[in-house]
């Protein structure tokens, strides 16, 4: 199954943290790649309205910001990026992009969180 997903929250969609899962806004389920990519280009095309700035680490992996909407994060005690993620998947794992003609998917979870990444110097805005 494929999914188009929404995320809301600190991380960029394609980090794929151990928890990612606790900021799903939005999901939606499909049989094949070519329905859920209808639903992911309608909403990609949506949200780059919506949001001021825009990055894709993969063309199934976007990233949607203003700058300015922060989220307050607890371990940190610090206000960090808030981020508008539009992600489509299979199996609720990242499209693997080299093999995409056989849709075989890719698991990047199991990566540990780490705040001290949000520091200037490693953001890579």
């Amino acid at each position: 199954m494929y999914q188009v997903i929404q995320i809301y929250g600190n991380d960029e969609p394609w980090w794929f943290f151990d928890d990612w899962e606790k900021d799903i806004i939005e999901e939606a389920e499909f049989d094949t790649l070519e329905e859920a990519e209808d639903l992911f280009l309608e909403l990609n095309k949506k949200l780059a309205i919506d949001f001021e700035e825009t990055k894709c680490k993969n063309p199934y992996l976007v990233a949607f910001w203003n700058q300015g909407d922060m989220i307050f994060c607890e371990d940190c005690d610090e206000d960090l990026q808030a981020f508008r993620g539009l992600m489509l998947l299979k199996d609720y794992k990242k499209l693997n992009m080299e093999e995409n003609i056989t849709n075989e998917a890719v698991n990047y979870s199991g990566k540990a969180k780490c705040c001290q990444r949000y520091s200037q110097s490693s953001r890579g805005n």
